[in-house]
């Protein structure tokens, strides 16, 4: 994933549950990772792949700020650890 700066930051990611397929629409906090999401459409609790700090880098269309930022890091997680 190509990094980005501070002031191109994308806040918003259209996350896809894999469990029946809705879709919804949501702002990613900028503040935390969100390691859990709760489907509107079947109530699944969806939680990062393996190697995916949180929800947004596993089924959204764009992954979460600090990732965008700074890209992946070396243990693979945006809050300093990996999963």
């Amino acid at each position: 994933m190509k990094k980005t700066d501070a002031d191109h930051v994308e806040l918003v990611s259209v996350l896809t549950c894999p469990e029946c397929g809705h879709v919804e629409t949501e702002t990613m906090p900028t503040d935390a990772c969100q390691y859990f999401y709760d489907c509107k459409g079947c109530g699944a609790v969806l939680r990062p792949k393996a190697g995916d700090c949180c929800v947004f880098c596993s089924y959204g269309t764009v992954p979460c700020p600090p990732i965008q930022l700074h890209g992946p890091g070396e243990d693979g997680g945006c809050c300093g650890h990996g999963n």
